[in-house]
């Protein structure tokens, strides 16, 4: 009997549906819920926490890019006039810089830079105002001492202006070469306006209509405003539109210097008031 029982055992065993392999996993102890919740949530909470971090470097980046300034930014669709201005400034460069050939003791005519600067001294404020200075004090009649001192007005009121309109643009020459002691001395520290051109175009358009000179003077006056125009841009001082801009600016300076002309009463006032 008992091996009849023993081998009914083994029976069953063999024909019992959870021996076999498909269903062993149920026959092993359950884990506990809590444990199984935890080891569930934790990849979850891990992806959760990455989605919100990208999202806020995605947010920080785009508070970074508003406020970029407007010169980093790339504009998509610039406006013709942009275009038209970025490109003539590039010509502009392009052209100062291959003109510049007194710039540097390794440039191309570095042996003529010497003459080209003393060029560009002819219409350097110094040696006029001094001039004015000296011709006002041996001057003896009241229409030359009227002319010298509007003409002495218009030399201090072109430097003023040239400096201060230099000062609010501060733009640099082509080859960035220094400015000299006597630039300082004038304020003309900057590229734009040009102040030798400025005072060139000035003083020729001042000599053309107060003084009587004949018709080879005057072709000489304007190729003398020419050259130095010319010398500025060969030193590397100055680009071709601060020359330009500098004639038209010593144009100006005339104009105003005629709506505020002294008369010959106020010169003789103000000469007689230096005098004591």
């Amino acid at each position: 009997m008992p091996a009849q029982n023993s081998s009914r055992s083994r029976f069953r065993e063999r024909n019992n549906a959870l021996h076999r392999p498909e269903f062993m996993s149920l026959n092993q102890p359950m884990r506990p819920i809590q444990e199984g919740r935890s080891s569930a949530r934790k990849p979850g909470a891990q992806l959760g926490q990455q989605q919100q971090q990208s999202q806020n470097d995605s947010n920080k980046e785009r508070r970074e890019s508003t406020l970029l300034p407007e010169e980093d930014c790339m504009q998509l669709n610039p406006s013709f006039k942009g275009i038209a201005i970025n490109s003539l400034l590039a010509i502009d460069i392009s052209l100062s810089k291959s003109m510049g050939v007194c710039a540097g003791s390794s440039s191309a005519w570095s042996s003529a830079r010497p003459m080209v600067r003393l060029i560009g001294l002819t219409g350097h404020g110094i040696p006029w105002i001094g001039g004015t200075v000296f011709c006002l004090a041996k001057s003896i009649t009241p229409a030359g001492q009227e002319v010298l001192l509007n003409l002495l007005f218009a030399l201090i009121l072109d430097v003023l202006m040239v400096a201060g309109v230099q000062k609010l643009v501060k733009r640099k020459g082509p080859s960035e070469v220094p400015a000299g002691f006597m630039d300082y001395l004038m304020m003309d520290v900057y590229a734009f306006p040009a102040g030798q051109a400025s005072r060139a175009a000035m003083v020729v358009k001042f000599f053309f209509n107060h003084l009587v000179l004949a018709v080879p003077l005057r072709i000489l006056l304007v190729i003398w405003a020419l050259f130095i125009g010319i010398s500025r841009v060969m030193i590397g001082r100055h680009h071709l539109t601060d020359v330009l801009c500098g004639f038209v600016f010593g144009y100006i300076h005339y104009r105003v210097l005629e709506f505020l002309w002294l008369p010959s009463n106020a010169c003789q006032f103000l000469i007689s008031i230096i005098a004591i």
